[in-house]
């Protein structure tokens, strides 16, 4: 069980978490690495085998040392020092250290494949070995996550630099320590966010911390070797924390992704490990919130692959169902969000005039891909801004191609009408040829002139003869849009049947069955947020539940009184708790899986709760 370390807030994999010690820590934390072996060190290295010769001596002086440092300090266990790519058949041996008996907060070293007790930290061994090999950290990293409880802090040792620290918070560690600043210090190295320099290829020093406010490159040098490297090494350190407390700052943000996509410009292996973390879909998925308090940036190759765009394309493939439409209005997207709110989609609007109810629309756009005009208010559809040149590359182009023809291909119209231009209509012209379909296309060289708009709405209105939609029903197809993409296809039919009705204006939709509210439309995430009506509609389709034992929860249900959760939930998600004693619904704070598996923290912030009357 942890009993020492609870995870606070989450940005994907990364967290800030709080040990709980002799000083209470934040991470992500800098060890000083010289402190490992002092017992007065909140963490405290246990040291190898190796020293000890036998078990037994180790095991003594781990009591001597516990002794020492009280029940309120981490020791991580002694363990004996493999690389990583030391022989599996040694493997066994080492694994015995995880069976020390200690009392009070402990470490062990992590060995993949081998089951271990639980405990407060998880030391990945030889992670300094894997600086430069993206592919095996990442995968070390993942099987690690695997095989330890959720909210366990990992430690990489001798690996972190200013340069790098962001990307691996990113990933999910936890905890780093000062190796690299002393060593790089005591070899004329400068370290920062951009690299490191050799000292003597400095004019001026880059930073203004105490370190270097009162001297200058030429001056380090002239000192003697000693008196530089101490200089060095407090600047260095400070460069680490400094970054440490920015990352902290980021992930309480929600915007870490977007500092990582920018840092890891500054080094190859660093770009790696961006890319091949998105490849590890499944992993950085379940770790991602659904929604976001803040703007989604995307500004370079990489923004394309991110977890909650991805997610977003696949929720559509999956998820969605249009309403019923025999005219399909491809769109192009608009600087301002939600779409329809800029003043390109009003002139839209209005050229369709009384024939809009005979068309569903959807807009093209990068990074997303099409957008149905139900979704423009979720998350990021609503949420995203990205540089606007004019030039879409070929990357981009295939990726919204893809979306658009998987759409295309799983719902049929009558009439296809593609108002775009420029990298829209070639988009719109290679998936037409691609599945073998013919679209119409209206825009005369500029999508908002009075000649492609005349053309727009002659040509819709040429076309108007089949199905058409009531306001009343185009209002219950957004709403049932939002519920399927939200809890799973058919949701939309439990929380917005045939007999509901809808009040208030949008974007403020409310879901009522008689006098019962189902459902409010929250305009900031574009997602629904449940009443216990809506609850009861909801709970037989078995998703998103989250189970607990015969109490009634107050304000705040903690991850021990979770018996069972919905894998499919998500950090930020609506959830329905459901209990012998209580039923109730709220946001989740932490994914399905991860409730389960913890063993502190907050799983649900309660909104309402009633009490089942035996």
């Amino acid at each position: 069980m942890t009993r020492y370390f609870e995870v606070q807030q989450r940005d994907g994999a990364a967290r800030i978490g709080k040990l709980l010690l002799k000083q209470t820590i934040r991470t992500p934390y800098i060890i000083d690495t010289r402190s490992l072996s002092s017992p007065q060190s909140p963490i405290i290295d246990g040291g190898s085998l190796w020293k000890y010769g036998t078990f037994e001596k180790a095991e003594e002086h781990l009591r001597e040392l516990r002794k020492i440092a009280g029940e309120d300090a981490i020791i991580i266990l002694p363990h004996q020092d493999l690389t990583p790519d030391a022989p599996h058949e040694i493997a066994p041996r080492s694994a015995e250290s995880s069976e020390f008996e200690s009392v009070g907060a402990t470490g062990t070293v992590c060995i993949s494949g081998q089951k271990v007790k639980e405990h407060d930290l998880y030391v990945m061994e030889g992670a300094g070995c894997l600086e430069n090999n993206a592919r095996l950290f990442l995968s070390t990293l993942t099987g690690m996550r695997r095989e330890i409880s959720p909210d366990a802090a990992i430690y990489a040792p001798n690996i972190c630099t200013p340069e790098n620290l962001a990307m691996l918070a990113y990933l999910g560690i936890d905890v780093f320590d000062s190796t690299r600043a002393i060593t790089a210090a005591y070899s004329d190295i400068y370290l920062t966010t951009a690299g490191k320099f050799h000292l003597d290829s400095l004019a001026e020093l880059p930073c203004r911390c105490n370190a270097c406010s009162s001297t200058d490159p030429a001056s380090m040098m002239a000192m003697d070797r000693k008196s530089r490297a101490m200089l060095l090494e407090q600047h260095n350190i400070n460069a680490i924390e400094a970054e440490a407390a920015l990352v902290r700052e980021k992930i309480r943000r929600g915007m870490l992704r977007e500092y990582a996509e920018g840092q890891c410009r500054v080094h190859p292996w660093l770009t790696a490990l961006l890319r091949l973390s998105d490849a590890e879909y499944d992993y950085m998925e379940s770790k991602s919130p659904i929604a976001r308090n803040n703007e989604l940036i995307a500004t370079c190759s990489e923004s394309q692959n991110r977890v909650e765009i991805v997610r977003f394309a696949r929720r559509i493939q999956e998820r969605y169902t249009p309403p019923h439409a025999d005219i399909l209005l491809l769109l192009p997207c608009s600087a301002k969000k939600p779409y329809s709110t800029s003043n390109s989609h009003w002139k839209f609007i209005n050229a369709l005039g009384k024939n809009r109810k005979y068309v569903h629309e959807v807009i093209i756009t990068s990074p997303l891909g099409i957008v149905p005009r139900e979704l423009e208010l979720t998350y990021p559809a609503a949420h995203y801004d990205t540089t606007v040149t004019g030039h879409w590359d070929a990357e981009e182009k295939e990726w919204v191609s893809a979306c658009l023809e998987n759409y295309l291909s799983q719902h049929r119209y009558t009439a296809i009408v593609a108002h775009v231009e420029d990298a829209y209509r070639q988009i719109c012209e290679m998936v037409a040829t691609r599945i073998g379909i013919s679209m119409i296309y209206t825009s005369l060289g500029n999508v908002t002139s009075q000649e492609s708009l005349k053309k727009l709405s002659e040509t819709v209105s040429a076309l108007s003869t089949g199905r058409k939609r009531s306001h009343e029903q185009t209002q219950k197809d957004l709403m049932k849009a939002v519920a399927d993409f939200q809890f799973g296809k058919g949701t939309g039919e439990r929380l917005v049947p045939d007999d509901s009705t809808i009040r208030g204006p949008f974007p403020k939709h409310q879901v009522f069955v008689g006098k019962k509210q189902l459902v409010t439309l929250i305009p900031q995430y574009g997602t629904l947020a449940i009443t216990i009506d809506g609850a009861k509609a909801l709970i037989g389709q078995g998703k998103y539940i989250v189970e607990i034992d015969d109490f009634v929860p107050r304000g705040s249900l903690l991850a021990p009184g979770v018996v069972d959760a919905d894998p499919l939930i998500r950090p930020n998600d609506e959830v329905l708790v459901s209990g012998k004693n209580a039923i109730a619904v709220g946001r989740a704070n932490m994914s399905g899986d991860e409730m389960k598996r913890s063993t502190r923290g907050v799983a649900v912030d309660l909104r309402h709760v009633i009490k089942i009357e035996g």
